[in-house]
């Protein structure tokens, strides 16, 4: 393992946070074009939540391989390739003319891309360029990124397609994916992979990983967060929509959410340093709950809407530190990008469930309320499924009972 620790922490997060905030922030504006979208193809909400869902499941099941190529051979290829196949998935679906084409262009390609631009592959970088007791806090800083890029990125989308359409919007948001080329570069100038071929194989480590409790206890939290985040980005606007709201409220909402997740996420990632990690995961999941159901009972008002999207942004990404940091602090960081990709795969799979159910439930029923229902219950599971989660070192622990026998 090499670690670049002469690179300067603020040249780092710099790097980091501009790649974040790009990728997160043109992902977080697709539930602005569901609506003129569905409306000028004639395409059902199913057909527009479906390209989203597979593109968050594609993100998800690829995310895994992304980080282990990351891990053996270094972040800046599967960066390049991540925002090349971004552009490129962006071109596509500003010309997709059929849910076929919109499932592989919105759906295929962009969901590859995700995978090579965000969290883990990023982090993967930082892991071996920042000491251990940092980590926590970059990642907050990092991940607060890509909510700026959501406040930033969300009224840029609504205005710009309210001025050029959706299709320019596309097309400018594809040529924007490859700014994150050169960036990846400064990024991992002189970082060299991490994962040695000698010692544990990359099958071992998954094989010691699933063995572990507390690494699918993790996975469990992440995959109600994929569901609940997902579910509300792609269609709050369209459930304010519903309700006899203007599209501004919606984008408003979308731009509140990340400018109080900024706030939450740099928070979660100090706390992540001074308290534990799994008690501040079950709170997050926990005040998720509370948070909708107080959104739901409360009478609809715009007033009450900027009061969720506030309350619920402090909770956003807030789980992306203490989750990522539990499995660098707990397996290390050799193959921290492979590793926290399997937990993100079950993040997307929740992901691809939320925003498919919202849609399928919705043409069923008329309503978003089941899947608010689920959002609630989902958030109470999480919420006890991450106190048990035990965040010692395995080295360290084996060090323990050894020292005992």
């Amino acid at each position: 393992m090499t670690n670049q620790t002469d690179r300067p922490l603020l040249t780092v997060l710099l790097f980091a946070s501009l790649i974040v905030c790009i990728s997160m922030g043109i992902r977080h504006t697709f539930g602005l074009f569901l609506a003129p979208m569905t409306q000028d193809h004639g395409w059902s909400r199913e057909v527009f939540a479906l390209a989203i869902a597979l593109q968050n499941l594609a993100w998800g099941a690829s995310q895994p391989f992304f980080g282990l190529i990351a891990d053996r051979y270094g972040a800046r290829r599967v960066l390049w390739a991540g925002a090349a196949l971004y552009a490129l998935g962006l071109a596509g679906m500003a010309w997709a003319t059929s849910g076929t084409g919109l499932a592989a262009s919105a759906g295929l390609l962009i969901g590859l891309a995700q995978s090579g631009t965000t969290y883990s592959v990023v982090f993967s970088a930082m892991s071996r360029l920042l000491p251990p007791a940092r980590i926590s806090w970059a990642m907050g800083i990092v991940a607060a990124a890509g909510s700026f890029g959501q406040f930033l990125m969300v009224p840029v989308g609504a205005g710009m397609i309210g001025g050029i359409g959706w299709f320019g919007t596309l097309l400018g948001f594809s040529l924007l994916a490859l700014a994150m080329v050169p960036l990846g570069a400064a990024l991992t100038r002189g970082l060299q992979p991490g994962a040695a071929h000698a010692g544990q194989s990359a099958m071992a480590a998954v094989r010691e990983a699933l063995g572990e409790r507390s690494f699918l206890l993790l996975a469990t939290g992440y995959f109600v967060c994929g569901f609940q985040v997902v579910f509300m980005g792609v269609h709050l606007p369209s459930y304010l929509l519903d309700k006899g709201f203007s599209a501004n409220l919606g984008m408003t909402s979308l731009a509140l959410i990340g400018l109080f997740n900024i706030a939450g996420t740099f928070l979660v990632g100090h706390c992540g340093t001074i308290y534990p990690k799994r008690y501040l995961l079950a709170f997050i999941y926990a005040m998720r709950s509370v948070v909708i159901v107080a959104f739901l009972v409360a009478p609809l008002t715009p007033l009450s809407v900027y009061l969720f999207s506030a309350a619920i942004g402090m909770l956003w990404l807030s789980t992306v530190p203490p989750t990522n940091a539990i499995v660098a602090q707990v397996f290390g960081v050799r193959y921290f990008g492979m590793l926290s990709g399997f937990v993100f795969l079950s993040h997307q799979v929740g992901s691809f469930l939320g925003a498919w159910l919202g849609g399928k439930l919705f043409d069923a029923t008329g309503s978003y309320d089941v899947v608010w229902g689920i959002c609630i219950a989902l958030g109470i599971i999480a919420a006890l499924a991450n106190l048990p989660i035990d965040e010692r070192n395995l080295e360290a622990r084996r060090t323990a009972v050894a020292g005992r026998a």
